[in-house]
C-alpha cells in the first residue's frame, strides 16, 4: 500500500469537492479531505505507489485544469510513503 498526503492548489471548499468529485481513481482505496494551518490536505490510501503515481501523472492534471482554470496556482504538493502496516479496530460485541 502507499500513502499520499497532497496540498491542493486551492482555498475554496467548493472547488475543492469538485475536484474530488470529478473521479474514482483506479487503485484508491481511502481519501480524506482535512484542513491544517488554513491549508486544504488530501489524504489517500493506494493499492500501490504505481496507481498512486498514474494519478497524479494523468488525471490530476486535466481535472485541475478544468476546475480552476489553465493555470492553477501551482501543482499539489505530495509526500509519499510506503505502508508498513494497517492497523485495524478490533471488532468487538
Amino acid at each position: 500500500m502507499w500513502l499520499t498526503i497532497a496540498t491542493p492548489p486551492t482555498t475554496s471548499l467548493d472547488q475543492l469537492d469538485e475536484v474530488m468529485g470529478s473521479a474514482v481513481p483506479d487503485g484508491l482505496r481511502a481519501r480524506y479531505a482535512c484542513q491544517a494551518d488554513g491549508e486544504f490536505r488530501i489524504i489517500a490510501v493506494w493499492e500501490s505507489k504505481d496507481h498512486a503515481d498514474r494519478f497524479f501523472r494523468e488525471v490530476l492534471g486535466p481535472i485541475l485544469a478544468r476546475v480552476l482554470g489553465p493555470t492553477p496556482s501551482g501543482a499539489p504538493a505530495v509526500t509519499g510513503m510506503e505502508v508498513l502496516r494497517e492497523f485495524t479496530p478490533a471488532v468487538t460485541g
